[in-house]
């Protein structure tokens, strides 16, 4: 089993403290360790590596679409009172039926 925890960067130089186990099939880790060999890293540094790299992106994707109460309130409201339109977009409205033929 490799142990998890969170990788070392430049960034966070912590000490590893935590430890994360996971059953896995023999496919899973033949797979595992070659993409390892392939990128000359351990076994747990690709895992640990590749497991945080997925979870950092599930995260910020995740909260790049994540809307509060009050954002979704909001929103709606904005559709559902929208203004008129202004002379602007009444005037090009027009220009544009004209030029397609409506």
């Amino acid at each position: 089993m490799a142990s998890m925890g969170t990788p070392a960067t430049a960034e966070n130089q912590n000490p590893r403290t935590s430890r994360f186990e996971a059953r896995i099939t023999r496919e899973q880790r033949e797979l595992f360790l070659k993409a390892a060999a392939i990128t000359r890293r351990s076994l747990s540094d690709f895992v640990i590596a590749s497991a945080y790299e997925t979870a950092a992106r599930t995260v910020r994707e995740h909260e790049a679409l994540a809307l509060t109460a009050r954002d979704r309130q909001v929103f709606v409201a904005a559709l559902l009172n929208a203004p008129a339109p202004g002379a602007r977009l009444r005037k090009a409205t027009r220009r544009y039926k004209q030029r397609i033929g409506k």
